[in-house]
């Protein structure tokens, strides 16, 4: 072999030796760098004229398995579904408070109501007392105020999913136009002839942080272009990126929904014009959609379905009654009209009373014989003292003339529509609780502020009554007691929020409730952990197979220096080799 050849073969190596140790010296400085992978310079050796001319780096590339890729990427998916939720349920079952085996042991909406329970009972021993009577309203007052705060926190919940949305669907966004200028950087790098591994490890970074925020499928093109698309082939990445569009709610209410095919507060997720949001099931995006629209809306129908029946159990008992003394006006929450059709039977008692419970005034109206609401209200302006009207907002107003008396009811025999409610209850003139659902479940205002027009009477039942005679059982405990039974009785419940049909008392309901939440919280900490453990196993996998092993990088860093060496040594001595020959030639002239 000649020297010249010897040479060269010897350059070339040193030069492939070099490129090499530089290929490691990355690998152990990016050994921590989110997503990178070991790269290896491809050595190969040079022919020239079927003899051996050295050696070259064909390119430098990385080993990444692409099926444990897409594993991991449907890892991550999973792991931000899982993560949020577990996130958001701890927050839910913190809002029902602690659970206590009696009701001054626990802070929850169930351990509330058994304190209302224990109020109601101590006031049916002694009915007229006023401190008695005020611990009731107060306490009922702290059951309403912990329905409506509960009710809050949950749309409160509902509305920072929906701004998490928002957030997430700008980082996901973000991504895919990364995705998409990396596509045209490793295709220009690629016609150039360098190595795209690099720029494929971002690209692959991108996409799973993509993969985290929302389930996706992809693929890479014989051109080298990564492909985006979500589960049901709506394309985000192609020869460009397709950005979703989503604008979140500027504020979310227990009636603001998500609907696909009508306006109702919240809007879709789209692409180029698609609703994309039922396509979106998993990640992050996936879980914050899951929690607003179903497992939160769930959680307040289960509040509500509380509420109502609290209020209805409540209110049927309290429009049995009525306060010493009674009071002067008696307003109703039913919406109605003159025109409302009144499908009524049976005898209602409607008297005018003193302050002392005597009586001024008193009818026996015949509900079968009034049509509708209009004629009702004609037949109790026949009642000496009293007028009967209908309010602006639709509601039946009974008051009495004189400042010095009051109302009081007696619903007797009276049935209306096909519930057969009493018509006090039915136009609910006396009222203990309002609001159609927790968010705005209220003790009545006047109650509220004046303990005493608690209903712990009954007006006087009997066949005929005398004027000057009182009529309002003092120390009665029939209504106080039927309040109690209200609560403790076994009524049932729909199925909501994931909690099947069940009976049992206000309590029971409430308590289930709380359960409820616990479980849901406890099931997503375990799945969330499930989840964690699943990607941590793919990610060491793929950094098992794809990352960089620092102690094989440096041992492979020593072997280069010393072949580095070898080779310049080597070098040194085919240049002497050189120097000697041409003194040779030199001398011999």
């Amino acid at each position: 072999m000649s020297l010249d050849i010897a040479s060269r073969i010897a350059v070339s190596s040193l030069m492939t030796t070099q490129v090499q140790m530089s290929v490691a010296s990355a690998n152990i400085s990016n050994a921590d760098t989110n997503g990178y992978t070991e790269k290896a310079a491809n050595q190969e050796s040079v022919v020239s004229v079927g003899t051996g001319a050295g050696t070259t780096i064909s390119g430098i590339t990385s080993n990444v398995d692409k099926l444990l890729l897409k594993s991991l990427s449907a890892a991550n998916s999973d792991l931000g579904a899982a993560e949020t939720r577990n996130s958001y349920l701890d927050q839910l079952q913190n809002l029902y408070g602690s659970s206590g085996s009696s009701s001054s042991s626990g802070t929850s909406i169930a351990n509330t109501i058994a304190s209302l329970e224990a109020a109601i009972s101590s006031l049916s021993s002694t009915t007229n007392s006023a401190s008695l009577q005020s611990n009731v309203v107060s306490t009922l007052d702290s059951v309403a105020s912990q329905l409506r705060e509960t009710s809050s926190e949950i749309q409160n919940l509902r509305g920072n999913a929906d701004k998490d949305i928002a957030s997430s669907v700008d980082d996901v966004n973000q991504q895919l136009k990364s995705i998409s200028d990396l596509n045209a950087e490793i295709k220009q790098t690629k016609a150039a002839g360098q190595s795209t591994a690099d720029l494929e490890d971002k690209r692959n970074t991108a996409m799973l942080d993509v993969a985290s925020k929302m389930n996706v499928s992809y693929f890479v093109s014989s051109s080298g272009d990564m492909q985006v698309y979500t589960t049901s082939g709506q394309v985000l990445v192609d020869s460009s990126a397709h950005k979703l569009s989503y604008t979140a709610a500027s504020s979310v209410t227990a009636s603001t929904t998500y609907s696909a095919t009508s306006s109702s507060g919240l809007s879709g997720i789209t692409v180029n014009g698609v609703d994309v949001t039922s396509q979106i099931t998993s990640g992050k995006i996936g879980g914050l959609i899951n929690l607003r629209d179903t497992v939160l809306t769930g959680a307040q129908a289960q509040l509500d379905q509380l509420a109502n029946q609290l209020s209805d159990s409540l209110n049927t008992v309290h429009n049995q009654g009525t306060s010493i003394p009674p009071p002067s006006t008696l307003t109703g929450t039913a919406t109605v009209s003159s025109s409302t059709a009144l499908s009524a039977s049976g005898t209602v008692r409607i008297a005018m009373a003193d302050q002392k419970g005597n009586l001024v005034s008193y009818q026996d109206l015949d509900l079968s014989t009034y049509s509708t609401v209009g004629d009702l209200v004609s037949g109790i302006n026949g009642i000496s003292g009293l007028s009967a009207s209908i309010d602006s907002n639709g509601h039946v107003v009974i008051a009495s003339t004189s400042s010095s008396n009051g109302v009081a009811i007696n619903e007797m025999s009276s049935k209306v529509g096909s519930s057969g409610a009493g018509l006090s209850d039915a136009l609910g003139l006396n009222d203990l609780v309002t609001g159609t659902g927790a968010s705005n479940f209220a003790v009545r205002s006047d109650i509220l502020s004046n303990s005493g027009r608690l209903a712990v009477s009954t007006l006087d039942s009997s066949t005929s009554l005398t004027t000057g005679r009182s009529v309002l059982s003092s120390g009665s405990t029939k209504v106080v007691d039927n309040l109690y039974s209200s609560l403790t009785a076994s009524n049932s419940y729909g199925a909501a929020g994931g909690l099947g049909a069940t009976s049992g008392s206000v309590s029971d309901y409430a308590s289930a409730i709380v359960s409820s939440a616990a479980s849901k919280a406890s099931e997503a900490k375990s799945t969330y952990t499930s989840k964690e453990t699943a990607q941590s196993t793919f990610s060491s996998a793929m950094s098992s197979q794809s990352g960089v092993n620092l102690d094989e990088e440096t041992a492979r860093l020593s072997t280069l220096q010393n072949q580095y060496s070898a080779v310049s040594e080597l070098i040194k001595t085919i240049n002497a080799m050189f120097s000697s020959l041409l003194d040779a030639v030199k001398s011999s002239h």
